[in-house]
């Protein structure tokens, strides 16, 4: 999840009270009192806001209020706080400060103070919203404007994963080894795993950890590829790295081996004859080579075969299975290092010596 923005606009200033002494005589002085809060405006009190990764930057909603009253003519500073309906605010997540009459939120602000406040990802919940207003450094004499409440749909970015403990890391799930999903509510997960005997496939927990007792599958026993939650056995493969697919509903699961990996093409010594043997570390779970490449292309290559080769569609440096060569940028001494560590976006770079 991407860190909460806080917005802030205007600036704040410093002041505790104002007065004026046009005799000379502290009986003029005049002292800042509160006299009433804020209160907001708008959005109306039971608006819904969709929010969209796709809009992230688009402004998604501005929430006004009119001014507190002091009794005196100071300047004001303004904090909006945000929680979940009906906590009354036991944890409120702050949505920025300002001394003007209003913040506004684009999808991503909105969207980052919605999921830190306990919102799900495209699930529509309640939020309470109010603001606090005070005077002075220290925060003075402050007062609380009224709640309004809106139904907030916040969105994720991130794949939702599945980790693989096992024989591979000590059967430790909190530090396993992930796969992931094609998008937020698919079952089908995939990812490469350097496995060692016996393994399991476990769910994330409540607060989207890893740990036993949460949801967990294994082989049903006969060891055609078919998950149970109950009563199962270990999947088990010999050592070596594989991409391993599952379905979480459909229950089942396949790996395929692809333990050795290579470069290979135009710009390498050998062409698109053979691979250049790129070597595993299971430190950084990446393939690397130091070779001497020319200006011409590249691509990657698993068990010294085309059924399963990664490319560069669009130059982005993102892998695609399949996709197209690689142009290696000028003549050179090189360090090539493939990297599967993060499911569903697998990288590489190319590092001139």
């Amino acid at each position: 999840m991407k860190k909460l923005n806080k917005i802030s606009a205007g600036f704040l200033a410093v002041v505790t009270f104002v007065g004026f002494n046009a005799c000379s005589d502290d009986d003029n002085l005049i002292i800042a009192s509160p006299e009433g809060g804020p209160e907001l405006v708008t959005p109306a009190s039971g608006s819904s806001i969709v929010l969209s990764a796709a809009n992230e930057q688009n402004l998604a909603t501005t929430l006004v209020w009119n001014d507190a009253d002091y009794n005196a003519q100071t300047s004001i500073n303004y904090d909006v706080e945000i929680a979940l309906s009906g906590t009354d605010f036991a944890a409120p997540i702050a949505g920025g400060s300002t001394s003007e009459r209003f913040i506004s939120w684009t999808n991503q602000q909105l969207n980052d103070v919605s999921i830190a406040a306990g919102l799900s990802p495209f699930v529509a919940g309640d939020l309470d919203i109010r603001v606090t207003s005070s005077i002075g450094s220290q925060d003075a004499q402050q007062q609380v404007s009224n709640i309004i409440t809106l139904n907030i749909t916040p969105y994720t970015t991130s794949l939702p994963k599945i980790g693989v403990p096992g024989n591979h890391q000590g059967w430790d799930p909190a530090t396993a080894p992930t796969l992931a999903s094609s998008e937020f509510g698919a079952t089908d997960y995939e990812g490469y795993v350097w496995l060692d005997g016996g393994f399991k496939f476990i769910a994330p927990g409540d607060t989207g950890g890893f740990a036993w007792g949460n949801t967990d599958w294994g082989d049903d026993g006969s060891f055609s590829g078919i998950l149970v939650a109950d009563g199962e056995s270990d999947c088990m493969a010999s050592a070596g790295y594989y991409y391993v697919q599952v379905d979480t509903e459909n229950l089942t699961y396949s790996t395929a081996e692809y333990t050795e990996w290579g470069l290979i093409g135009s710009g390498t010594p050998t062409g698109w004859d053979s691979d250049n043997d790129m070597t595993y570390d299971a430190a950084t779970q990446t393939f690397s080579i130091t070779i001497d490449l020319t200006a011409d292309e590249i691509k990657f290559r698993a068990n010294n075969g085309w059924d399963w080769n990664y490319g560069d569609t669009g130059a982005d440096g993102m892998l695609d299975n399949g996709g197209d060569n690689i142009a290696v940028p000028e003549a050179g001494n090189y360090t090539v290092v493939l990297d599967f560590s993060n499911p569903r976006a697998y990288t590489y770079t190319l590092t001139l010596n």
